[in-house]
């Protein structure tokens, strides 16, 4: 399936959610999130030709996506950091202080404690695709994908318990 760039492009500004969320999963650094979303973009495009139509372009997307954020992950740990960490919080978190607000940091911060595969499970998994669609996106089977999608649940209740925080 041969798409023209501006087929690409409304495709990616449809699901863009999708690629704001895989970046701040793996980044607290506003700086961070935009040059992931960048190289995710940049990724989607080098390899569109693979793109064959057979599911979805958001599935598609996914793969991509994630794939691109745990080696551009990788990459980003292993560069020395000058200035020690830089924690630049989202303006409308500062903004509005709400309850949601509160639950949205301390589930970010207890996501980043997860492994890779923990992260793109969860993510998926709240973006509410199917066990199937998970386990393809991930070379899993389903029955795996619904055990590690429960232990990643237990999980990150613990962790946002051990934060000090209960939903």
């Amino acid at each position: 399936m041969k798409l023209s760039e501006q087929e690409f492009l409304t495709l990616i500004n449809q699901h863009k959610g999708i690629l704001y969320k895989v970046s701040r999963m793996y980044f607290d650094n506003l700086e961070d999130q935009q040059d992931l979303f960048q190289e995710i973009v940049l990724q989607l495009w080098k390899s569109l030709d693979s793109f064959k139509g057979k599911s979805q372009f958001s599935s598609w997307m996914y793969r991509v996506a994630l794939n691109t954020a745990i080696i551009f992950f990788k990459k980003e740990k292993r560069k020395p950091d000058n200035f020690g960490p830089i924690k630049i919080e989202p303006v409308a978190l500062d903004a509005y202080n709400t309850d949601k607000d509160l639950q949205l940091v301390h589930f970010y911060k207890a996501v980043k404690e997860l492994n890779k595969v923990e992260k793109a499970l969860i993510f998926q998994f709240m973006e509410g695709l199917s066990g199937k669609e998970i386990a393809e996106n991930l070379g899993l089977s389903e029955v795996n994908v619904r055990v590690k999608i429960n232990r990643t649940k237990i999980k990150l209740q613990e962790i946002i318990k051990a934060q000090g925080y209960e939903f």
